[in-house]
Protein backbone atom coordinates (compact mmCIF):
# COMPACT_ATOMS: atom_id res chain seq x y z
CA UNK A 1 0.00 0.00 0.00
CA UNK A 2 2.87 2.37 0.82
CA UNK A 3 4.39 1.75 -2.65
CA UNK A 4 1.09 2.61 -4.35
CA UNK A 5 0.87 5.89 -2.39
CA UNK A 6 4.42 6.80 -3.38
CA UNK A 7 3.62 6.06 -7.03
CA UNK A 8 0.46 8.17 -6.91
CA UNK A 9 2.32 11.12 -5.36
CA UNK A 10 5.11 10.79 -7.93
CA UNK A 11 2.59 10.65 -10.79
CA UNK A 12 0.80 13.72 -9.45
CA UNK A 13 4.08 15.64 -9.17
CA UNK A 14 4.99 14.71 -12.74
CA UNK A 15 1.58 15.83 -14.03
CA UNK A 16 1.98 19.43 -12.80
CA UNK A 17 4.96 20.25 -15.07
CA UNK A 18 3.24 18.52 -18.01
CA UNK A 19 0.09 20.58 -17.48
CA UNK A 20 2.20 23.74 -17.38
CA UNK A 21 3.98 22.69 -20.58
CA UNK A 22 0.64 22.07 -22.30
CA UNK A 23 -0.60 25.50 -21.18
CA UNK A 24 2.61 27.08 -22.52
CA UNK A 25 2.20 25.21 -25.83
CA UNK A 26 -1.41 26.41 -26.14
CA UNK A 27 -0.38 30.01 -25.44
CA UNK A 28 2.47 29.69 -27.93
CA UNK A 29 0.13 28.27 -30.61
CA UNK A 30 -2.30 31.12 -29.97
CA UNK A 31 0.34 33.81 -30.35
CA UNK A 32 1.84 32.02 -33.37
CA UNK A 33 -1.47 31.87 -35.25
CA UNK A 34 -2.24 35.51 -34.43
CA UNK A 35 1.24 36.69 -35.41
CA UNK A 36 1.20 34.67 -38.64
CA UNK A 37 -2.23 36.02 -39.58
CA UNK A 38 -1.23 39.66 -39.01
CA UNK A 39 2.15 39.24 -40.75
CA UNK A 40 0.58 37.47 -43.73
CA UNK A 41 -2.02 40.18 -44.33
CA UNK A 42 0.55 42.94 -43.79
CA UNK A 43 2.90 41.30 -46.32
CA UNK A 44 0.53 42.26 -49.18
CA UNK A 45 1.47 38.92 -50.76
CA UNK A 46 -1.20 36.24 -51.26
CA UNK A 47 1.53 33.59 -51.39
CA UNK A 48 2.49 34.41 -47.80
CA UNK A 49 -1.14 34.27 -46.70
CA UNK A 50 -2.13 30.91 -48.21
CA UNK A 51 0.20 28.67 -46.10
CA UNK A 52 -1.46 29.58 -42.79
CA UNK A 53 -4.79 28.20 -44.05
CA UNK A 54 -5.85 24.64 -44.83
CA UNK A 55 -6.25 23.88 -48.57
CA UNK A 56 -10.02 23.54 -48.08
CA UNK A 57 -10.39 26.77 -46.11
CA UNK A 58 -13.68 28.67 -45.99
CA UNK A 59 -12.97 32.40 -45.66
CA UNK A 60 -15.98 34.67 -45.25
CA UNK A 61 -16.05 38.47 -45.38
CA UNK A 62 -19.43 38.84 -43.67
CA UNK A 63 -19.71 42.62 -44.24
CA UNK A 64 -19.63 42.20 -48.03
CA UNK A 65 -21.24 38.75 -48.14
CA UNK A 66 -18.25 37.23 -49.91
CA UNK A 67 -17.25 33.62 -49.25
CA UNK A 68 -14.04 32.07 -50.58
CA UNK A 69 -13.75 28.28 -50.70
CA UNK A 70 -10.26 26.79 -50.92
CA UNK A 71 -6.81 28.22 -51.53
CA UNK A 72 -7.43 29.44 -55.09
CA UNK A 73 -10.46 31.54 -54.14
CA UNK A 74 -8.72 32.87 -51.01
CA UNK A 75 -5.69 33.84 -53.12
CA UNK A 76 -7.99 35.77 -55.50
CA UNK A 77 -9.80 37.45 -52.58
CA UNK A 78 -6.52 38.47 -50.94
CA UNK A 79 -5.09 39.84 -54.20
CA UNK A 80 -8.24 41.95 -54.64
CA UNK A 81 -7.92 43.25 -51.06
CA UNK A 82 -4.28 44.20 -51.58
CA UNK A 83 -5.14 45.96 -54.84
CA UNK A 84 -8.15 47.77 -53.33
CA UNK A 85 -6.08 49.19 -50.50
CA UNK A 86 -2.38 49.04 -51.43
CA UNK A 87 -1.31 50.54 -48.09
CA UNK A 88 -3.59 48.35 -45.99
CA UNK A 89 -2.41 47.51 -42.51
CA UNK A 90 -3.81 45.30 -39.79
CA UNK A 91 -2.99 45.72 -36.12
CA UNK A 92 -3.76 43.00 -33.61
CA UNK A 93 -5.76 44.23 -30.61
CA UNK A 94 -6.32 40.91 -28.84
CA UNK A 95 -6.70 37.21 -29.53
CA UNK A 96 -7.78 33.99 -27.92
CA UNK A 97 -7.39 30.54 -29.43
CA UNK A 98 -8.22 27.42 -27.48
CA UNK A 99 -8.75 23.90 -28.70
CA UNK A 100 -9.23 24.63 -32.36
CA UNK A 101 -11.47 27.70 -32.01
CA UNK A 102 -10.73 31.32 -31.38
CA UNK A 103 -10.90 34.95 -32.35
CA UNK A 104 -8.63 37.77 -33.43
CA UNK A 105 -9.67 41.35 -32.73
CA UNK A 106 -7.98 43.82 -35.05
CA UNK A 107 -7.94 47.27 -36.60
CA UNK A 108 -7.85 47.39 -40.40
CA UNK A 109 -6.88 50.59 -42.15
CA UNK A 110 -5.63 51.94 -45.42
CA UNK A 111 -6.61 54.01 -48.42
CA UNK A 112 -9.73 53.17 -50.41
CA UNK A 113 -8.48 52.78 -53.98
CA UNK A 114 -10.67 49.95 -55.23
CA UNK A 115 -13.83 49.16 -53.25
CA UNK A 116 -15.48 52.59 -53.32
CA UNK A 117 -12.68 54.30 -55.30
CA UNK A 118 -12.64 57.45 -53.15
CA UNK A 119 -8.89 57.65 -52.50
CA UNK A 120 -9.65 58.43 -48.85
CA UNK A 121 -8.19 56.87 -45.71
CA UNK A 122 -10.22 54.61 -43.45
CA UNK A 123 -9.77 52.61 -40.25
CA UNK A 124 -12.22 50.10 -38.80
CA UNK A 125 -12.24 47.69 -35.88
CA UNK A 126 -13.17 44.10 -36.54
CA UNK A 127 -12.95 40.53 -35.41
CA UNK A 128 -12.19 37.24 -37.11
CA UNK A 129 -13.77 34.07 -35.74
CA UNK A 130 -11.47 31.13 -36.47
CA UNK A 131 -11.57 27.37 -36.59
CA UNK A 132 -8.23 25.56 -36.73
CA UNK A 133 -7.20 22.12 -37.84
CA UNK A 134 -3.66 20.80 -37.38
CA UNK A 135 -2.37 24.28 -36.54
CA UNK A 136 -3.84 25.93 -39.66
CA UNK A 137 -6.95 28.04 -40.11
CA UNK A 138 -9.72 26.00 -41.72
CA UNK A 139 -12.50 28.58 -41.38
CA UNK A 140 -12.42 32.33 -40.90
CA UNK A 141 -15.31 34.74 -40.62
CA UNK A 142 -14.48 38.47 -40.62
CA UNK A 143 -16.94 40.87 -38.98
CA UNK A 144 -16.63 44.65 -39.16
CA UNK A 145 -18.88 47.65 -39.73
CA UNK A 146 -18.71 48.64 -43.40
CA UNK A 147 -20.89 51.70 -42.63
CA UNK A 148 -17.98 53.04 -40.55
CA UNK A 149 -15.72 52.76 -43.58
CA UNK A 150 -18.36 54.39 -45.79
CA UNK A 151 -18.68 57.35 -43.38
CA UNK A 152 -14.90 57.77 -43.26
CA UNK A 153 -14.57 57.83 -47.06
CA UNK A 154 -17.50 60.27 -47.45
CA UNK A 155 -20.19 57.94 -48.79
CA UNK A 156 -22.43 58.18 -45.73
CA UNK A 157 -23.05 61.19 -43.49
CA UNK A 158 -20.66 61.52 -40.55
CA UNK A 159 -21.96 60.55 -37.11
CA UNK A 160 -23.55 63.46 -35.25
Amino acid sequence: MKNISILLVAAALLTVPLAAQNKDKAASAQSTVAAQWIAAWNSHDPEKLIPIFTPDVTYEDVAFGQVSHGSAELRKFAAAEFESSPDMKLELVSSSIQGGHGFLQWVFGGTDKGVFKTGKKFSVRGVSILELRNGKISRSQDYYDVATVMRQVGLLPADQ
